[in-house]
């Protein structure tokens, strides 16, 4: 393989990766669209197209593996490479946190809301904005934001606390809305297990940068 052709296919996995973190941030956004709606249908469609998000970490995988198998590539181009390869199983397992909250999102659709949605949303928003932010520094190769995105953690664990703290006074001040102040527990979970996640990435980033592990903004969970 010329060193052209080993560029481009080195730049398809990266493409691939930022396909699939769209596809996440999609199901995501989608996952809190059909809980505040109680959405059922929409819902539906989400756990149904948690497949596609399967499918295209694996393909992505597949040609990281064939590239290092057949091309041995060395220093820099390695780093890329194993970076690409440890971020897509993050975004996957993003994935699935949205598929999770799809699913509670289908079993509170009959339910009347137990309050309105305020911090939940908020939390979707900074996991979001954090995951994006994420692979821009990844696209430009830049560690200090990185470091600097994983600091916001911080806000999406103080907002899953006070969210945890609500729903614990609902429950103890009347035991009927236990179930579903239970589902909201495990939502606001969710995205702060991807928050914790797009952390994993942004270590990567600093890796494909400076060539070390760093582990960053140790989440307390």
């Amino acid at each position: 393989m010329t060193r052209t052709a080993f560029e481009r296919q080195l730049a398809e996995i990266q493409e691939d990766m930022l396909v699939l973190a769209g596809m996440v941030e999609s199901a995501i956004e989608r996952g809190i669209q059909a809980l505040r709606n109680r959405d059922a249908e929409l819902a539906r469609e989400i756990i149904a197209d948690d497949i596609k998000i399967n499918r295209k970490r694996y393909e992505t995988e597949e040609k990281c593996l064939e590239l290092i198998a057949t091309q041995q590539p060395l220093a820099g181009d390695l780093r890329t490479i194993v970076a690409v390869l440890y971020i897509i199983v993050d975004l996957e397992r993003m994935g699935d946190h949205a598929e999770g909250i799809a699913k509670i999102a289908l079993i509170l659709a009959d339910e009347p809301p137990l309050k309105p949605y305020i911090d939940i949303p908020r939390m979707a928003q900074i996991a979001t904005r954090m995951l994006m932010g994420s692979l821009e520094a990844f696209k430009h190769r830049d560690a200090d934001r990185a470091r600097a995105i994983c600091n916001e953690d911080d806000e999406v664990d103080a907002l899953y606390d006070q969210v945890y703290r609500e729903l614990v006074t609902y429950m103890l001040q009347d035991p009927k809305t236990i179930e579903r102040a239970t589902h909201l527990t495990w939502v606001a979970h969710n995205l702060e297990r991807i928050a914790d996640r797009v952390t994993n990435v942004c270590e990567r980033v600093v890796y494909l940068v400076e060539g070390k592990i760093e582990e960053l903004n140790v989440s307390k969970y």
